[in-house]
């Protein structure tokens, strides 16, 4: 049987199974995007936040993506986050 793959949350740093949280991805033009699908869809460079609007906001407030990512995260991002999550 397979082992889950488990990843750490930008904000609260918990380890968790990938399908409890959302992966935002960072492309090599730059671009940044929800990957809706959370599966690893999109290429590029991935952060993992969990779906509660405290992490959210958390990871807003501590920089967690900027970090993980290596980029300025856009305001929308966190907007689209809070309304979809």
């Amino acid at each position: 049987m397979r082992t889950p793959t488990l990843r750490k949350c930008v904000a609260c740093k918990e380890m968790k199974e990938e399908p409890q949280l959302i992966r935002i991805a960072a492309n090599k033009d730059g671009e940044i995007a929800i990957d809706q699908e959370g599966k690893r869809k999109l290429p590029g460079r991935g952060a993992y936040i969990c779906r509660t609007q405290s992490c959210i906001a958390l990871a807003n407030k501590n920089k967690g993506l900027e970090r993980s990512l290596k980029r300025a995260i856009p305001q929308e991002i966190y907007e689209q986050l809070v309304t979809v999550y």
